[in-house]
C-alpha cells in the first residue's frame, strides 16, 4: 500500500517536472532601442547589442589617393603631306573636323576682308568723293562707292558670328581653335569626363598618367591643358582635355585611355563612406554616444551607463576611394557608426 503511494508522487513529480521544462523562459531584457527627439537619438538598454554596431573615431589625416577615369583621343595633330610648313588636325568626331575646317575658312575670309576688301573699297570711296568735288562723278557713283564700302563691313561682321559659332562649338567640345592651328606634329588630345565633384582637385599644368587600351602595357604622362567651362546639365560632368606627345603616331583618333589623376587633400576629415547615409539630399551619420545616468531618483547604487547613437547631419565633399570627406558636423575622436547603418537609419527615420 506504501509502495503504490510513493509510486504515484513519484509519477506526479516527473510529469510536473517535464511541463516545466517546456514552458518557455520569458527574457525580462527588452534588447528594443528608445527612438527619441523625432528620430535624432537611439538609446539602447542592452549592451550587447548596442556594441553589435561596429564603429570607427574620427580623425583627420592627410589624403592622398589616385581618380581613374576613361577618356577618348578627341585629336591627333598630323603633318600635311601637302604642305610641309603645316599641320592637319584629325578629330574622333567629324563634326568637330567640319567645325574646325569651317573656323580656318571663316578667319581666312576675315582676313581678306578686312586686309583687301575692305582697304580697297574705302579707297574706292575717298576717290570718288574726290571726282565728285571736281565734277567727275555724280552723286550716284557716290552712293554705290558707299553702299560697296557697306556691303563688305557687313560681309565682315556675318564672317565674325560665323567665326565665333564654330569657336563655341569647339569649346564646347573642350577645345581650343587656337592651340590646335599651333600645335606641333604628334600632339595628342585626350578628353576626359570628370564628375563635378572632382573638379576642384584638378589643375591646369597638372600631369597625370595615361594607358591607352590598345597598349596597356605602356605608360604615358599627359598634363590637364584645360577644364571646360560647362558642366553638362544631363551626366553633371565636366570635360577636361590633357595633351600629351606621340611623334611616332601609333596613336590613332578615337582610341580609349585609362587617365590617373592624382589626389591630394591637407589634413582633412575623412569618414568611411559606409557611415554615411542620404536621405532627401541631405548626409547624415550615427555618432556614438555613452554616459551616466545620474539621476538623483535611481534607485541603483551605482550610476548605469546611457548608450546611444546620436543622428547628426554632415557637409560632405567628394569622395577619393573608400572614404568621404567631411567639411562640417563632426570633430576630431568622436565615433560614429560604420557597421549596422541601415538598420539604424530605419530606426531613425521609420522606415
Amino acid at each position: 500500500m506504501h509502495t503504490n503511494i510513493f509510486l504515484s508522487i513519484a509519477v506526479a513529480l516527473l510529469f510536473s517536472t517535464c511541463g516545466n521544462k517546456n514552458k518557455p523562459e520569458e527574457d525580462s531584457t527588452d534588447t528594443k532601442p528608445l527612438v527619441t527627439n523625432n528620430g535624432e537619438t537611439l538609446s539602447f538598454s542592452d549592451k550587447a547589442t548596442f556594441s553589435l554596431f561596429k564603429t570607427e573615431k574620427v580623425n583627420s589625416e592627410p589624403i592622398q589617393a589616385t581618380f581613374k577615369a576613361i577618356g577618348t583621343v578627341g585629336a591627333i595633330v598630323v603633318p600635311s603631306g601637302a604642305d610641309a610648313s603645316s599641320n592637319l588636325v584629325l578629330f574622333e568626331d567629324a563634326e568637330l573636323a567640319n567645325y574646325f575646317t569651317q573656323l580656318n575658312q571663316r578667319q581666312i575670309h576675315i582676313f581678306q576682308i578686312q586686309n583687301i576688301n575692305l582697304k580697297q573699297k574705302q579707297t574706292e570711296l575717298e576717290r570718288t568723293k574726290d571726282l565728285q568735288q571736281h565734277g567727275s562723278a555724280t552723286e550716284q557713283d557716290l552712293l554705290d562707292a558707299q553702299t560697296a564700302l557697306s556691303i563688305e563691313e557687313s560681309n565682315l561682321a556675318n564672317e565674325k558670328v560665323a567665326l565665333t559659332a564654330h569657336e563655341t562649338q569647339l569649346k564646347s567640345s573642350g577645345f581650343d581653335s587656337e592651340l590646335l592651328q599651333q600645335a606641333a606634329a604628334g600632339t595628342t588630345y585626350i578628353l576626359v569626363d570628370i564628375p563635378e565633384n572632382q573638379i576642384s582637385k584638378l589643375q591646369k599644368g597638372q600631369t597625370c598618367t595615361i594607358r591607352y587600351t590598345a597598349f596597356p602595357d605602356e605608360k604615358f604622362e599627359g598634363k590637364i591643358e584645360a577644364v571646360a567651362d560647362r558642366v553638362n546639365h544631363h551626366t553633371r560632368m565636366v570635360k577636361v582635355r590633357v595633351s600629351t606627345h606621340h611623334p611616332s603616331g601609333k596613336i590613332k583618333a578615337g582610341m580609349f585611355a585609362d587617365v590617373s589623376f592624382g589626389l591630394s587633400e591637407s589634413h582633412s576629415i575623412t569618414i568611411h563612406k559606409t557611415s554615411v547615409i542620404t536621405v532627401q539630399g541631405k548626409s547624415y551619420v550615427f555618432v556614438k554616444r555613452i554616459s551616466e545616468n545620474t539621476l538623483e531618483n535611481s534607485n541603483s547604487p551605482q550610476p548605469s551607463e546611457i548608450l546611444a547613437f546620436e543622428r547628426r547631419e554632415i557637409q560632405t565633399g567628394q569622395q577619393i576611394g573608400d572614404r568621404v570627406l567631411v567639411f562640417d558636423g563632426l570633430h576630431n575622436e568622436e565615433e560614429i557608426a560604420i557597421e549596422g547603418v541601415m538598420q539604424l537609419k530605419g530606426l531613425s527615420f521609420g522606415y
